[in-house]
């Protein structure tokens, strides 16, 4: 069983929608959120990097930060930019970049079933990071940026979604400056909203495709708030958090690719010699590769790119045969003698949606003395990993598009 739960909002009035809406806080740095807010006094990143409102040098992680977030946020609200709906409702937020679509639910989900790994993980949080999402929701009294779920599909939910959407209008629905479209619709009737949340009833796990800081301090602060209003009703809001629920067959994951900063000593002819040991090594005259199976790889060195081919057979296991874990067990570690890619600093990640150009120019410019592009991993293979209890090595997915945030904000309290 899944708990979906309906809630009020705040949320842009419509004329803001566009302007408000901004790409999620850590896809940036601070210079590049400033430079991304010019001329845009109404972008949600003025709450979600409040640092880029104060002076620059401010650390991200400063008090004054937090406490400017939860300014900006009330003086928006104030102003009328954000609107709060009247009562609880459930929304339906579509994206659609290059001609696909992906349909969710935009509810709260329950800090419980988190903790009883009814909601499952598939990635390790960082403290300091942790410690960063925990102090923003608590000094906004709010999630302020919703949670990327998926579940495996259920036609009635699909079903429920698609007749609401058949019969109203979208409350928003424009195009952003990177070319995704995003539409919104209010689901605001009490038996359209019973009927959704019925049908989450009969999923049995939900599973995090992104945000998996937000959501780890999400329940950490819904809990310090009970043990701060200890003897609080089970359904007091600061028990659920801010949620978006996709089914899986819907989403789309890139490539998350990797370059290394040198060759662990090797000369060039010496590091083929020793890759060929592992893979077949063919060199790409026609040029860039992007892998189109598993367990193949691309190489950029060298202004060359080649076809890597595992020689040796893969045997099955959740984690193991994942082709990024393939990749580091075969060669990262083993060759290039590239540790825990979490903390070793010669490895860099490229997420697919910069392309392959961005390898090379990476390369070509002595940044890096390789590039490996990957086949991307699926939905299906990150469900298995959550369900095996197990962690996916870090930089294994990179989900496009982007859900926008400032479109729905979830208050821990009335």
């Amino acid at each position: 069983m899944s708990v979906v739960r309906p809630f009020k909002a705040i949320r842009p009035a419509a004329e803001y929608a566009p302007k408000v809406a901004a790409l999620p806080y850590d896809v940036m740095t601070s210079a590049e959120a400033r430079k991304a807010v010019k001329n845009n006094p109404y972008s949600f990143l003025h709450i979600d990097r409040a640092e880029i409102d104060l002076p620059e040098g401010t650390g991200e992680y400063e008090l004054a930060v937090y406490e400017r977030a939860a300014k900006n946020l009330n003086d928006m609200i104030r102003k009328g930019i954000f609107i709060q709906d009247k009562s609880p409702c459930l929304y339906i937020y579509r994206l659609t970049m290059n001609g696909r679509s992906q349909t969710g639910v935009v509810g709260c989900t329950s800090i419980d079933e988190y903790i009883e790994n009814k909601i499952k993980k598939h990635e390790l949080t960082l403290e300091r990071k942790e410690i960063d999402r925990i102090n923003h929701v608590d000094y906004c009294n709010a999630n302020t940026g919703p949670i990327f779920l998926t579940y495996r599909d259920k036609k009635a939910i699909n079903k429920a979604v698609q007749d609401w959407i058949d019969l109203h209008r979208p409350i928003y629905d424009f195009v952003s400056e990177d070319k995704i479209g995003h539409t919104v619709w209010i689901i605001n009737n009490t038996e359209a909203i019973n009927r959704i949340v019925k049908e989450f009833k009969s999923v049995d796990t939900l599973y995090i495709a992104d945000g998996h800081h937000r959501n780890a301090s999400a329940v950490k602060v819904g809990l310090k708030r009970r043990q701060q209003y200890y003897g609080s009703p089970e359904d007091a809001e600061f028990n659920f958090y801010l949620s978006v629920i996709f089914p899986e067959s819907q989403l789309k994951i890139l490539d998350y690719n990797r370059i290394v900063k040198d060759l662990n000593g090797l000369s060039e002819k010496q590091f083929l010699s020793r890759l060929s040991k592992e893979f077949e090594v063919t060199e790409n005259k026609s040029g860039r590769v992007s892998p189109k199976e598993p367990l193949t790889f691309g190489m950029y060195l060298n202004k060359k790119w080649y076809l890597l081919k595992t020689k040796r057979p893969v045997d099955y296991d959740p984690v193991e045969s994942l082709d990024v874990s393939v990749l580091q067990n075969r060669l990262l570690t083993p060759i290039l003698n590239i540790g825990d890619p979490r903390t070793d600093k010669r490895i860099d990640f490229v997420g697919g949606i910069r392309g392959l150009k961005e390898l090379e120019k990476r390369v070509d410019s002595g940044e890096a003395a390789a590039a490996f592009s990957m086949y991307p991993t699926s939905v299906e293979q990150l469900i298995n990993v959550a369900d095996s209890g197990r962690i996916m090595p870090p930089k294994s997915t990179w989900f496009e598009p982007k859900l926008r945030s400032g479109l729905f904000i979830h208050k821990l309290s009335d």
